[in-house]
């Protein structure tokens, strides 16, 4: 018996067919019924070859960023969403403004066309959301088993923001370090939705776009430097400060972490300081401007969570971790991968 099909779709089951690459029919009606659908620019000439972007003036920032989350979708965002938080977030906590991005998308056989659906219409959202537009864009599709589903690569183009221009090279002794929320939901929930060790959870990821948290701070002229802890999370940004400026990291006891999210690290034996998060900033600052920075924060709703959590000292060259009891201990930089495609 034949099912129902979608306008264009061959009609095997609704899913991705190797004929969706290549360069036919169906290819064209894929990008046209999914991804001109809910990514189109009536004012982009998306058929040409290469399109022309407005960026007015200013420096022009370019990142680049793939995405291999599995599962594809898990609370709280799908691998759609996290490309946009991902690539504009790069953008925003080096100064920029988002302005374009371009989108490779890398289909598996079989995967099926709702859920491609699904996702391109929450990248779509997410887009609209940290005002960029998706300006130009290509497909491929791969054989069955030769990927996990969908893989997407993006590429965001923004211009320079008035204020502080971020670097590790401006850290000095005695700034202080602040996180704009609570650590490891993303990497927590992307493992629970897995359901590989019996474990249900309401953990949601923090998946969003930190342009306010950023902007918000490139106004005091004293921050230091700004990165979103994604991979190897927070650890791996204080072992990426030491090695860049020779001086060490203290962090402090009270580092914010989600009940939830502890009680499932204690359980399994993960640390959350080394789990990804999609939506937080880790920003240096000079101390004198720590406290504003904090309460210019703590004043937006992604910021409300927010903490002072460490410093930097020029007499220690590791990144030392200071416990509740009064103690301390190295917190060694980060070798296996914990959780792998979880951004």
């Amino acid at each position: 018996m034949q099912r129902a099909r979608r306008k264009g779709m061959p009609v095997d089951d609704d899913r991705i067919m190797l004929a969706h690459g290549n360069g036919g029919r169906f290819m064209r009606e894929l990008i046209e019924d999914i991804f001109v659908r809910h990514l189109g620019n009536p004012d982009l000439d998306t058929a040409a070859d290469a399109v022309a972007i407005a960026l007015g003036g200013g420096d022009t920032l370019i990142t680049t960023d793939g995405f291999t989350v599995q599962p594809l979708e898990f609370p709280g965002g799908d691998i759609g969403s996290l490309a946009v938080h991902g690539t504009v977030n790069d953008l925003a906590v080096a100064g920029a403004q988002p302005r374009y991005l371009a989108l490779n998308a890398f289909i598996e056989e079989g995967l099926e066309v709702a859920l491609l659906d699904r996702i391109v219409a929450s990248l779509a959202r997410a887009a609209e959301e940290a005002g960029v537009r998706v300006a130009a864009g290509d497909t491929k599709v791969v054989r069955r088993d030769e990927g996990g589903g969908l893989y997407l690569a993006t590429t965001g183009v923004g211009t320079r923001l008035p204020g502080s221009m971020p670097s590790m090279s401006r850290i000095s002794d005695g700034d202080i370090i602040l996180v704009s929320g609570t650590v490891g939901d993303h990497g927590t929930a992307v493992m629970l939705a897995r359901e590989e060790f019996g474990l249900r959870g309401d953990v949601k990821s923090d998946s969003a776009s930190v342009l306010p948290l950023a902007t918000a701070m490139l106004t005091f002229d004293g921050l230091r430097f700004m990165r979103d802890p994604t991979r190897g999370g927070l650890a791996s940004i204080t072992h990426e400060i030491v090695r860049a400026t020779g001086m060490g990291v203290r962090l402090e006891p009270d580092i914010p972490v989600v009940d939830a999210v502890q009680s499932v690290c204690d359980m399994l034996g993960y640390d959350p300081l080394y789990l990804a998060c999609e939506g937080r900033v880790v920003a240096v600052i000079d101390a004198q401007q720590a406290d504003a920075a904090l309460a210019a924060w703590r004043a937006l709703e992604a910021g409300g969570s927010a903490a002072r959590i460490g410093r930097i000292v020029a007499a220690e060259k590791r990144v030392i971790l200071e416990t509740s009891l009064g103690g301390e201990r190295f917190l060694e930089e980060l070798e296996d991968d914990p959780l792998p495609r979880i951004c």
